[in-house]
């Protein structure tokens, strides 16, 4: 199969290159960094230089690719939400997929799958309900750049290309996420939960992430948004003392949170509130989950190298 992948560089990028690349799959990685990529050139892998706003050069690629795969965009946690960083994380997302789609309208063989990450924001703060890909959109900031995000990828589906839209949860592996935020307070022996400790936390592990996509590949009928969570949520108590269970550390210095409302300002509601999603799409298609349960997933994450 021929692949367009914008986002390659990132933690999941990186993840579906290696992947892709084991089964022999021709990979077309858009960045704007092409240094950060070189090393990936060849054996199938190629390197197209884009903006990330417009239709360039680049387009050439989407005209006969079976695959287009969208992780483009600014981290939503890579600094304190100023108005203009707001402004800068809802224009990579809303450019980076104006600019694939524009190029699968203008190419004569379209691809036959577009896929576009979202993320549980969509559903906004939830204390109580449970959410499934069937749950409204929620209230925020984070929720209206889901949906807006999600809305520019639509009109793809006009030309009969089948839309998958990736509401990605809390995703752990060793490089980064999450995990790699908790893990230095833990280090120093002053782990524990932030905030109140009873929000939920819906994550998965980044090789069911991984799996997740070669399997919506396999399977033509699921389309449409799909969470990427696992099966198993947990609240941040239970994710903290998991983790001071397997480091052998206490958990037990939580982090209030009007600390974190000082220290991160409005972006401390995606750590304050919490989200309980279950997958209930890939588990109705028997999507089985490498890492269902919290601490088989650590285990493994930090397994290699052990803490010290």
């Amino acid at each position: 199969m021929k692949i367009i992948l914008s986002g390659g560089s990132g933690f999941i990028g990186k993840a579906l290159v290696e992947h892709f690349k084991k089964g022999g799959h021709q990979i077309v990685l858009l960045t704007r960094n092409p240094s950060s990529l070189h090393p990936l050139a060849g054996n199938g892998i190629h390197i197209e230089v884009w903006d990330g706003r417009q239709r360039g050069p680049w387009a050439q690629h989407v005209n006969g690719a079976d695959i287009i795969i969208n992780l483009a965009g600014e981290r939503l946690v890579s600094q304190r939400w100023t108005e203009k960083q707001k402004y800068k994380i809802l224009r990579s997302r809303i450019e980076a997929t104006q600019a694939l789609v524009e190029a699968v309208e203008h190419s004569s063989t379209k691809p036959t799958l577009f896929i576009n990450a979202s993320a549980i924001g969509y559903y906004g703060p939830l204390s109580k309900e449970t959410a499934t890909e069937d749950f409204p959109k929620g209230e925020g900031y984070v929720a209206d750049v889901c949906e807006l995000w999600e809305q520019e990828a639509h009109p793809v589906e006009r030309w009969g290309v089948r839309l998958v839209l990736l509401r990605l949860g809390g995703v752990l592996g060793k490089s980064d996420g999450w995990l790699k935020k908790m893990l230095p307070s833990f280090q120093y022996f002053l782990g524990g939960a932030l905030g109140s400790g009873r929000q939920w936390l819906s994550w998965i592990h980044l090789e069911d992430v991984v799996k997740s996509v070669q399997f919506i590949i396999e399977h033509h009928d699921l389309d449409g948004p799909i969470n990427l969570t696992t099966p198993y949520p947990v609240t941040m108590n239970e994710c903290a003392k998991t983790l001071g269970r397997i480091l052998h550390r206490p958990s037990c210095f939580k982090v209030p949170g009007f600390i974190l409302k000082l220290a991160l300002g409005e972006m401390s509601e995606i750590i304050l509130t919490g989200q309980k999603v279950l997958p209930q799409k890939l588990l109705n298609h028997g999507y089985s989950f490498s890492y269902p349960q919290l601490e088989p997933a650590l285990i493994h994450i930090l397994k290699d190298p052990p803490l010290k």
